[in-house]
């Protein structure tokens, strides 16, 4: 195991031990908010410490049957124990050096939180409109598999089954750690229905992924905002409804704009509104300060821009490649059904081996 998270993780069980001390002192049992506070940090810890035991007994395991292995007297039958046992304890401690990375390595605060999923089609024309379209079913599915809900706040539809763009709000527990890895430009390539001649063309669609934003979080004065109502339309313009229940908000400060008209209810709709108008505005501000830094960094280190493209999905070879991870998978047919968590995952190991270096 890398040595820094070794050592923090030895941190983690004294700590446990200093609570534990500091919870028996008398002067602690009189203040309950101390003790409320203390007690919540141990909970916390618990479960890393009872994994660094079991881990410390695996590794004292080990050494027993390495000096059983060095034995020549033990005889080959107790050797070929001691082997198939050493095999054993490795392997366990494998798992657990990996559980334990999850536990140390600090948390996205945001992970937890619902998003606002964004999905507009790039250079391609309809082939990338009906992409999108494709797109949004398939992050559909995949939410669906882990238990969470979809509901469209905003769509332009081409009227040929695809959207120039489309937002959705997706909650529920851990949200935005499953989405979080898909923001980025998406490319597609295929034979469109409409080529006669049959030649592959690439068409992109952008993604962005944005953490909710709870009011307390972010302060919007009423005064900056210019709410427009009008009728609900449907693909090339016909009436859904002929009351006023779409919303549209203007953030004036930042020129931000977002549209529902979902639901049939102008409150409805005006607080989906309002839930998407926060997370836009956050992100903004966040994207303006990445932005700053690329900048800063890009100047001290003469490095070039980083290139958008995160994804690419080729339906004549069945692959699928995220450039990131240098994963390909030749089962887009599963992967456009919602199958995306070997992506995922290989995503997420490359943050943990990332952020493990930084320890």
């Amino acid at each position: 195991m890398d040595a820094a998270l070794f050592k923090k993780w030895e941190s983690v069980v004294s700590r446990f031990h200093e609570l534990t001390d500091q919870l028996m002192d008398p002067s602690v049992l009189t203040q309950p908010t101390q003790l409320r506070k203390l007690t919540k940090e141990r909970a916390e810890l618990e479960p890393g410490v009872k994994l660094f035991e079991a881990y410390r007994d695996a590794a004292k395991q080990l050494e027993d049957a390495a000096q059983i292995l060095a034995d020549p007297s033990a005889g080959q039958e107790l050797h070929r124990m001691a082997a198939d046992e050493s095999a054993a304890l490795e392997r366990a401690q494998r798992d657990m050096e990996e559980q334990a990375k999850e536990f140390l390595i600090p948390k996205d605060p945001r992970d937890e939180k619902s998003l606002v999923l964004e999905i507009r089609a790039g250079t391609g024309g309809d082939e990338a409109a009906l992409f999108a379209g494709q797109l949004f079913r398939l992050y559909t599915r995949y939410a669906e598999k882990k238990g969470l809900k979809v509901d469209t706040v905003e769509a332009s539809e081409t009227g040929i089954g695809g959207y120039k763009n489309i937002v959705a709000l997706i909650e529920g527990k851990s949200a935005y750690g499953y989405f979080k890895y898909e923001a980025g430009v998406h490319r597609v390539q295929r034979v469109p229905v409409t080529e006669a001649s049959g030649r592959i063309h690439t068409s992109t669609v952008t993604v962005a992924v944005m953490p909710e934003v709870d009011e307390v979080d972010v302060k919007i004065d009423p005064g900056d905002l210019r709410i427009d109502t009008f009728c609900s339309s449907g693909a090339g313009g016909q009436s859904v409804n002929t009351t006023k229940s779409a919303v549209r908000i203007t953030h004036i400060p930042t020129g931000v704009v977002v549209s529902c008209q979902d639901e049939r209810s102008q409150l409805k709709n005006r607080t989906k509104a309002m839930r998407t108008l926060r997370a836009r505005i956050v992100e903004a501000e966040r994207e303006k300060q990445d932005a700053e830094i690329a900048q800063n960094r890009k100047s001290q280190v003469g490095t070039g821009e980083r290139s958008e493209k995160v994804r690419t999905y080729n339906f004549p070879q069945n692959r699928v490649t995220d450039h990131r991870a240098g994963v390909t998978l030749h089962k887009l047919e599963l992967v456009m059904e919602g199958d995306l968590d070997d992506i995922v995952q290989a995503l997420k190991a490359q943050q943990q081996q990332a952020e493990t270096a930084n320890v």
